[in-house]
């Protein structure tokens, strides 16, 4: 398994752009063999807008499917948890209304 903290970029997790950025640093993890442990520990805010640019956009390289499969959460606070659940749910319903 590979960890990859939130904590390197802050305690609060809150636009667009520094999601993208976390992202294109994630990306390359979920092309290896291991299990990637998105660690939350420590992280007060995670919005709305971030969770979807950070973690719901990947439904639009690699199904949900295969997204849960390399992946795991760790660290989650209940607010944390509700806007990463949400913004996957409106991404997955995005995606399948395009299709």
């Amino acid at each position: 398994m590979v960890v990859f903290k939130f904590s390197k970029y802050g305690d609060s997790m809150g636009t667009r752009l520094l999601g993208a950025r976390i992202r294109a640093d994630l990306r390359p993890l979920l092309d290896g063999d291991e299990k990637v442990v998105l660690d939350f520990t420590g992280i007060d805010t995670v919005t709305n807008s971030f969770a979807d640019e950070c973690i719901a956009k990947l439904l639009l390289e690699m199904p949900l499917d295969e997204l849960k499969a390399k992946t795991t959460f760790t660290g989650l606070t209940p607010m944390t948890e509700l806007s990463i659940l949400t913004a996957l749910k409106r991404r997955q319903i995005q995606i399948l209304q395009n299709h």
